[in-house]
């Protein structure tokens, strides 16, 4: 099983990451999901990375999501290890505000997808694991629609309070 019997690992390139991932931990929570939570780095531990990467499956992992900053090579170096769903998460770390971490996140080759969330989308990425888990877990599915739901009511709550003025 995963580590703790968690099925979503979130690898981070960097621990100072862990503010901008928070979300997404939160989400998972939300959501009842048990997660891993780990700092790799595609550059500084590549030997690692891959292994952590290598073994996912094996050890019950369904989904894996990643963040990374700047050269933001951490996903698809992780998909190049596994055929579980890789989701990533581009932040914005450094002057070009995570535009280079999104094209490094999303120019993938054919072959090594990876699913790719906005910059800093970290909750958004927790959400389409949700889904992803769902497919197969009727509870799951029945779990983001209603999170769905409950985003429809607020928004038709807003609606109604600013058009009565």
């Amino acid at each position: 099983m995963a580590d703790n019997e968690t099925i979503v690992a979130i690898l981070m390139g960097s621990k100072s990451d862990l503010g901008l991932m928070r979300p997404a931990c939160d989400a998972l929570e939300e959501f009842g999901i048990p997660y891993t939570l780990r700092v790799l780095s595609a550059h500084r531990t590549p030997e690692r990375c891959a292994e952590f990467a290598k073994t996912a499956r094996e050890r019950g992992f369904r989904v894996m999501i990643c963040a990374a900053g700047g050269a933001a090579h951490l996903a698809g170096v992780v998909a190049g290890h596994t055929t579980l769903p890789v989701i990533g998460v581009p932040l914005a770390r450094t002057p070009l505000a995570g535009q280079d971490a999104l094209l490094a996140t999303v120019q993938m080759p054919k072959g090594i997808p990876v699913a790719t969330v906005a910059v800093d989308g970290s909750a958004n990425a927790a959400i389409l694991a949700a889904q992803i888990i769902g497919v197969a877990d009727a509870e799951m599915a029945a779990k983001v629609e209603a999170a769905r739901a409950a985003n429809r009511a607020k928004v038709i709550a807003a609606d109604q309070e600013v058009s009565a003025r």
